[in-house]
């Protein structure tokens, strides 16, 4: 059960990352102060992130491999999701168009 959670954990921590950097990334393409955002960004999602493992793992190999996993299956997971959320609004944009 806390191989589960540790799973879960990691997939949460993937989403917020991945789901993070998404989301600057295109709040940034807007702005003067792209770096700004950008390390800002990337600082605070790497902070949440290893915190998150701290926790989860507990001193605990197994449990920190197994969200390790978690984070890396949310990866793929956040690329799918967005991939379809922008082709999603490109065909939206080009339908305006015709």
């Amino acid at each position: 059960m806390i191989i589960i959670a540790a799973l879960i954990g990691g997939l949460i921590l993937g989403i917020i990352f991945f789901g993070g950097l998404w989301i600057t990334v295109r709040k940034t393409l807007g702005t003067n102060y792209a770096a700004i955002w950008m390390l800002g960004s990337a600082l605070i999602r790497t902070a949440v992130v290893l915190t998150g493992f701290y926790f989860i793992s507990q001193g605990s190999l197994p449990r920190l491999l197994v969200s390790v996993t978690g984070f890396i299956a949310a990866r793929f997971l956040v690329l799918r999701v967005t991939k379809k959320f922008e082709e999603k609004q490109f065909l939206s944009t080009e339908s305006r168009h015709l």
